[in-house]
C-alpha cells in the first residue's frame, strides 16, 4: 500500500447513489447543506454526484466541488470519453477531485445491458482510466457488479485499469450478492492475482438487499480493502447501501480486532443522521443500529438492573460517541438564549448568530404553546429552519371545519413572492383532504397524492406532530415535510412545501429553456 495500511478512508456516495433512493432526491441547496455536513463529519471522500446525467447534478457537482473544503470531491463517469470530460469540468474549482469511473463486467450485464464481448470491455475500461488519468491525478475505477463477475475475467480487468493509472480499485457487490466467506476469497484472488495490485488502494462498495452490506465491507477490510463506500442511514437504491455510521462505528468499537481506524468524527454521527432524515423525508427505524431511537434504550428489567450497575453490561457503546446526548434537561417559555444554546449545541448542531436568533424566536412562540420542550422538539426547530425553503407561496391563514359524519371544510389564504394573494375554500373527506383541495385550487397546481403519515416528535400529549407528504406529479415524486403542534396545520404546510417544489422545479425547466433559447439565437 503506497498509504498508511491502518488508515480506512471513508467514501460517502450520500449525494449519488444513496440520492438514487426512490423519494430522496434533493435539491441543489440541500446537497450543499448534506455535503458541509459530511466534511464536518470528517468523510474522506465525497462522491457529489453524477454530471453528465442531468444538467442539474453537473451544477451540483460543480457547487460542492467550489464551496466545499476539506474532502476529496469525486464525481462519477461510464467509461466514455464525454462523460469523463463532463465530470472533469464539474470538478474543476474543487482543491482535491476525483475522477471515478465505471464499467459493467458481469456475463448478465455483458449480455442483456451493453452487449458486449470480454475484449471490448478490457479496451474501453483501458481508455476511460487513461482519459480519466490525462484530467485527474486521482482516478478510481468499479467493475460494476463485480461480486458476480468470473474471477478470471474480473482479474484481467482490474489489471488493465491499474496499468492505465487508476490508483484505487473499487470491488462492488452491486446488488448485494455475496456473502462474507466469499467475498473474502475474491479479494485474497485479487491480491494474489493481479500485477500491481500492491500500489493501489482497494476500495468496498456494498448493496443491502441481502441484508450484508455493512458485514460484507467489514469482511473486505479484513482481506485488505483500505476504503469503503457508503451512505448516511445506509439510504440507497433498493434496500441501500452499507451504512456509514454501522461500519464506522463496529470498526471502532472493535478497533482491536480490525487493527485500523477512521478519521471519523463520531460524536457528528447522529446529528447528520437526523438531517438526512430530515432532508430526504426517510425516517430512521426505531431499532437503526447506532442512530435508532431504540439504540440505547433498556425496557426488560434484568438489563435495567445491569445498566444501573455499570452499563457496560448491555451497551457496548457510549451514546455520546456517537453525538446522542442523554440529558433529561426539559426546557420551557422561561428559559434563556444560554440554556437554549447550550441544548442546541448538545444535540450537536452549530448556527450561527442569525440563524441561532430566528431559531430561539421559534423556540419561544413554541414554548408559549407547550408546557415542556424536549430534545425531539429542539431538533425539529433547528432542522425545519436549516431547511426553509421560503415559498415562493406562504401560508397566511387556515380555517377548517369539520363534524363527525360530515364533510369538511377548509379555506386557505396564501400569498406569493409575486405579490398575489389568493383565497380558495374547499371540502373534504376530513380537514387535512380539505385544505390539500383548497391550496391546489390556489396555486393551479393539481397532484396525485401517494403517502401522508404523521408522527410525534417528542413526548406528551401536546408533543409536535411532524407530517410527510409525498405526491406525483408528472411522473415524479416529490417530498414536503413540516412540524406543529397543530397536525392539520403541520400537514397543510407539509403539502404547500409540495407545491413549491414543483413550482420552483418547473421554473427552474423555463429558466434552462429560456437560456438554451437565447444562446440558439443569432446575434
Amino acid at each position: 500500500m503506497t498509504a498508511n495500511p491502518d488508515q480506512v478512508l471513508i467514501f460517502d456516495t450520500t449525494l449519488r447513489d444513496g440520492e438514487q433512493s426512490p423519494g430522496c432526491s434533493m435539491t441543489a441547496p440541500e446537497k450543499l447543506r448534506v455535503a458541509r455536513a459530511l466534511a464536518e463529519l470528517g468523510v474522506d471522500v465525497i462522491e457529489a454526484g453524477f454530471p453528465a446525467a442531468s444538467r442539474g447534478d453537473f451544477e451540483s457537482v460543480q457547487t460542492v466541488a467550489r464551496e466545499v473544503a476539506g474532502p476529496i470531491v469525486c464525481a462519477l463517469a461510464r467509461c466514455n470519453f464525454e462523460d469523463i470530460e463532463v465530470a472533469a469540468r464539474a470538478l474543476a474549482p474543487a482543491q482535491k477531485q476525483r475522477l471515478h469511473v465505471f464499467l459493467a463486467t458481469s456475463a448478465i450485464h455483458r449480455q442483456y445491458k451493453l452487449n458486449m464481448a470480454q475484449e471490448e470491455i478490457l479496451r474501453l475500461a483501458a481508455a476511460g482510466v487513461a482519459r480519466a488519468r490525462e484530467l485527474c491525478a486521482d482516478v478510481e475505477f468499479s467493475p460494476e457488479d463485480a461480486s458476480r463477475t468470473e474471477l478470471e475475467f474480473l482479474a484481467q480487468v482490474v489489471e488493465v485499469a491499474i496499468a492505465a493509472g487508476a490508483s484505487t480499485v473499487n470491488i462492488p457487490d452491486t446488488v448485494g450478492y455475496t456473502v462474507p466467506d466469499e467475498f473474502a476469497e475474491l479479494f485474497r484472488y485479487l491480491r494474489k492475482n493481479v500485477r500491481g495490485i500492491e500500489g493501489v488502494r482497494l476500495s468496498v462498495h456494498c448493496h443491502d438487499d441481502l441484508g450484508m452490506a455493512v458485514a460484507n465491507s467489514l469482511t473486505a477490510v479484513v482481506a485488505g480493502a483500505r476504503q469503503i463506500e457508503c451512505t448516511i442511514n445506509g439510504i440507497g437504491e433498493r434496500a441501500g447501501n452499507c451504512s456509514l455510521e454501522e461500519v464506522v462505528m463496529a470498526l471502532k468499537t472493535r478497533a482491536a480486532f480490525f487493527n485500523v481506524s477512521t478519521g471519523i468524527h463520531t460524536n457528528r454521527l447522529y446529528p447528520t443522521s437526523r438531517l438526512i432524515s430530515s432532508i430526504t423525508g426517510m425516517p430512521i427505524p426505531r431499532n437503526k443500529a447506532v442512530v435508532g431511537e431504540n439504540a440505547f434504550a433498556h425496557e426488560s428489567g434484568i438489563h435495567q438492573h445491569g445498566m444501573l450497575k455499570n452499563p457496560s453490561t448491555y451497551e457496548i457503546l457510549k451514546p455520546e460517541d456517537v453525538g446522542l446526548s442523554r440529558s433529561h434537561l426539559v426546557l420551557g417559555k422561561h428559559s434563556g438564549r444560554h440554556a437554549f444554546r447550550e441544548r442546541v449545541q448538545a444535540l450537536g448542531f452549530e448556527l450561527d448568530e442569525l440563524e441561532f436568533n430566528r431559531v430561539f424566536e421559534e423556540f419561544k412562540e413554541l414554548a408559549d404553546k407547550k408546557k415542556e420542550l424536549f430534545d425531539g422538539d429542539i431538533e425539529a426547530l433547528v432542522l425545519r429552519a436549516e431547511g426553509t425553503a421560503g415559498g415562493p407561496w406562504l401560508l397566511t391563514e387556515l380555517t377548517t371545519q369539520a363534524r363527525s359524519g360530515a364533510e369538511a371544510h377548509a379555506q386557505v389564504r396564501l400569498t406569493h413572492s409575486d405579490g398575489r394573494q389568493v383565497d380558495k375554500s374547499a371540502s373534504g373527506d376530513g380537514p387535512v383532504d380539505a385544505a390539500f383541495k383548497a391550496i391546489e385550487a390556489a396555486t393551479g397546481i393539481a397532484v396525485t397524492l401517494r403517502k401522508f403519515e404523521v408522527h410525534a416528535v417528542s413526548e406528551g400529549e401536546d408533543a409536535q406532530g411532524e407530517a410527510r407528504v409525498y405526491v406525483e406529479y408528472n411522473r415524479r415524486t416529490y417530498r414536503g415535510a413540516s412540524v406543529s403542534t397543530n397536525i392539520v396545520e403541520s400537514g397543510t404546510r407539509a403539502f404547500l412545501e409540495v407545491i413549491n417544489r414543483i413550482e420552483l422545479a418547473q421554473s427552474g425547466v423555463r429558466s434552462r429553456e429560456q437560456r438554451a433559447a437565447a444562446a440558439a439565437t443569432p446575434a
